[in-house]
């Protein structure tokens, strides 16, 4: 049984003052196509970005930022032995780090390289429905990055993954889900986001960005990994949804979605908020 949960778009606004108060330094190891707009959509939020992805290099200044992304989007030899190296000294620091599994599952490198980091424990892991399952072995993956899975078909999947693999599975889908841990309100619960935009979609690295974006809360809520991920999302679709509204197409809701993080308070986030919460049977 869904019931609306008011904490989840007060907890966000709180986390989202913190982002912008501290301003995380998030080193993010991520496909080429989108490093631009991962860099402008943290910068947009008030965080700052790093594309530290050089092998030697990645596993030192994981230590030093104070949390990491990695993105299996185009796995290139340097790159994937620098994933595994960063996000060795993360767990060995103490950073928290996001794994985003583009495409898993019909694609051999970049699922075996998924896996690798998965047994090393994601802070949380974000995906799509189908990349989720896939990773989760509950599935042979989606057809590329789009997703032929719903979000409840990964649901069973990320509840028994959250607190065991991961902190937290946060999957995107028309409307995102988040199973987590970490804290006494958690406790079986999974999460529901239902703001966004179709326009997310329809841009290069719409998803991608929101994994540099729930990295970018972990930073300031790395004790509760579900929280994060919940805040992330909801502060990512918020901006989405307002951004599409004054859109005339995917042209101009990419400026304008950078636009509305950067002016983004949380009374928005509290405003337009529609989060429910269930718990797991």
């Amino acid at each position: 049984m869904e019931n609306a949960a008011p904490v989840w778009p007060e907890r966000t606004a709180e986390l989202l003052e913190a982002v912008r108060a501290r301003s995380p330094l998030v080193q993010c190891i991520t496909n080429t196509v989108v490093q631009n707009v991962t860099a402008n959509v943290l910068l947009a939020l008030g965080a700052s970005a790093a594309m530290v992805d050089v092998p030697t290099e990645a596993g030192p200044f994981a230590r030093v930022a104070d949390a990491l992304l990695v993105n299996t989007g185009t796995p290139h030899a340097e790159p994937r032995v620098a994933s595994v190296e960063a996000a060795t000294a993360a767990v060995e620091h103490g950073t928290p780090w996001v794994l985003d599994p583009v495409a898993v599952g019909s694609l051999p490198v970049r699922t075996a390289l998924a896996r690798d980091l998965l047994a090393i424990g994601p802070t949380v892991l974000r995906g799509n429905a189908s990349e989720v399952l896939a990773l989760l072995g509950a599935s042979a993956g989606g057809r590329g990055v789009d997703s032929t899975a719903g979000t409840d078909d990964a649901r069973a999947a990320s509840v028994d993954a959250a607190g065991r693999l991961v902190g937290a599975v946060a999957v995107s889908g028309p409307v995102d889900l988040v199973a987590g841990s970490g804290a006494p309100d958690w406790s079986g619960t999974v999460v529901r986001v239902a703001n966004g935009s179709e326009l997310l979609t329809r841009i290069t690295g719409g998803g991608c960005a929101l994994g540099a974006v729930i990295a970018a809360f972990t930073a300031v809520s790395p004790e509760d990994p579900g929280a994060a991920a919940v805040a992330g999302t909801l502060v990512h679709t918020v901006a989405a949804e307002l951004a599409a509204a004054d859109a005339g197409g995917p042209g101009t809701f990419q400026p304008l979605f950078l636009d509305r993080l950067a002016s983004l308070t949380p009374e928005d986030v509290l405003r337009v908020a529609r989060v429910t919460e269930e718990r797991a049977a």
